[in-house]
């Protein structure tokens, strides 16, 4: 069986994102999931209202004793929020020496505007985790903040992929869903050529953990041995629907259902 995906991020207490959105995600698509939590955080549907991050070494620590155990098919990485746990991973990544693709999400700003990673952690981020990157996947105000590109439209997409894939990253995925219009444009740049996805925007304020959710479906696939394009497209293919069929929970920007595979999908192939 192939499908294990490590996954090193943040712990959302209202299950809507980040290590519970990319655990149900996984599971819903038939992969394995194994997890390194970088930090607790208090937040609901309304907002982030505590965030408690985890010693670097216990960060590591969880990488070491996964990855040299149970191996590694798929690595995903989200939220770290701070520069020593960013070069933690890193250190941590290159010890184990797993060769295995890394879908990197660079979480920076949750759902209702606090910043989940500060200025010193874009950098060590930039220097250490970007370069040799699998997929890199940020939204339009990442790009924007990682790369100086103003990002407002399909040509600032394509600028800031270009200025990401020049920084050593071997794809990345600038996602749309930030920039307005009825469609959404996600464009897939390679050094071998560009892949466009589009798809209709969805009315709704459901859209809690779409990042997390889209990041670690593309982490599963490519752990289940999808090529690049083929797993974004199956991964964006799951979002859609999860958005679709989300549950209505709470008062804000309300999570996804990530589990609608197990009524029956061939997405849900494992």
């Amino acid at each position: 069986m192939k499908g294990r995906v490590l996954i090193i991020a943040g712990s959302d207490s209202g299950g809507g994102a980040g290590i519970q959105a990319d655990i149900k995600s996984v599971t819903a698509l038939g992969g394995y999931a194994m997890t390194a939590i970088t930090a607790l955080t208090a937040q609901n549907t309304k907002g982030v209202h505590g965030v408690h991050p985890a010693p670097p070494d216990f960060v590591a620590q969880q990488i070491a004793v996964t990855a040299e155990d149970l191996g590694a098919d798929a690595i995903k990485i989200g939220m770290l929020g701070v520069k020593e746990i960013v070069e933690a991973v890193a250190d941590a990544l290159e010890t184990a020496a797993l060769d295995a693709p890394l879908v990197l999400d660079p979480v920076m700003v949750a759902k209702g505007g606090q910043s989940l990673l500060d200025e010193a952690a874009v950098s060590a981020m930039q220097a250490r985790l970007i370069p040799g990157a699998s997929l890199v996947t940020p939204n339009a105000p990442e790009a924007a903040r990682l790369t100086g590109e103003a990002v407002e439209d399909l040509h600032g997409q394509r600028r800031a992929g270009e200025a990401l894939l020049k920084a050593g990253a071997k794809a990345v995925l600038i996602k749309g869903g930030h920039i307005p219009g009825d469609t959404i444009h996600d464009v897939l740049m390679t050094p071998a050529g560009d892949h466009m996805f589009d798809g209709p925007r969805i009315d709704t304020r459901h859209t809690h953990g779409t990042g997390c959710t889209l990041a670690s479906a593309i982490a599963a696939r490519l752990a289940q041995g999808d090529d690049l394009p083929t797993a974004v497209d199956d991964a964006r293919a799951y979002v859609l629907r999860a958005i679709e069929t989300a549950p209505g929970y709470g008062a804000g920007a309300g999570p996804l259902n990530h589990a609608w595979p197990c009524s029956g999908s061939d997405l849900g192939r494992g």
